[in-house]
């Protein structure tokens, strides 16, 4: 079974590194569509051995990433945000889960951690689905907030995807908790 991260970007090079540098070791194909970068993000995406795609900016997020899954190869698609990243415990279960996933499931979810306190725990997350089955053909919708339409079996999973946020902690005093 063969994965492939399908990204868009735009001015990423703060990001991209740790982005791609965690993916790099159980990724077997990279996407990038590039949507008018002017600094260095494709060749931080070519070092990483990227295959990157120019894709002229329309104001909508769906047809930049419908066009990225389009390109994909392989068995499972992967999506990240250039300010994404995966930590090392839980790229030890992204591999675990390409060696056991059951070819019936179409979807996975996973957490996506937005903030962590001072110790980088997180204390708010939400899940995406975040791995999906390619041949599926599964399309994105909105032009922004964008959402996969996933059908089928899903598989919610415990790995975590983490954001790069400009909030370095927060106390967890300050959350407003609704029930």
């Amino acid at each position: 079974m063969e994965f492939s991260l399908c990204m868009i970007v735009k001015d990423e090079e703060k990001v991209l590194s740790k982005c791609l540098e965690s993916v790099k070791d159980f990724i077997d194909e990279i996407i990038l569509v590039d949507t008018g970068s002017s600094d260095l993000t494709k060749e931080i995406g070519a070092k990483f051995g990227a295959t990157i795609y120019d894709f002229k900016w329309c104001d909508d997020f769906s047809k930049a990433r419908n066009y990225a899954f389009s390109k994909s190869t392989k068995d499972y698609i992967l999506w990240l945000d250039a300010d994404g990243y995966i930590t090392q415990d839980n790229i030890d279960k992204l591999v675990n889960l390409k060696k056991t996933l059951n070819p019936n499931v179409d979807v996975v979810s996973m957490h996506y951690s937005l903030v962590r306190d001072e110790n980088e725990n997180t204390i708010y997350s939400l899940r995406r689905n975040r791995l999906v089955k390619r041949e599926r053909n599964f399309k994105w919708v909105g032009r922004i907030h964008e959402y996969i339409d996933v059908y089928g079996r899903s598989l919610h999973s415990d790995i975590y995807i983490y954001i790069i946020t400009s909030i370095k902690h927060i106390r967890k005093e300050t959350l407003i908790y609704l029930d």
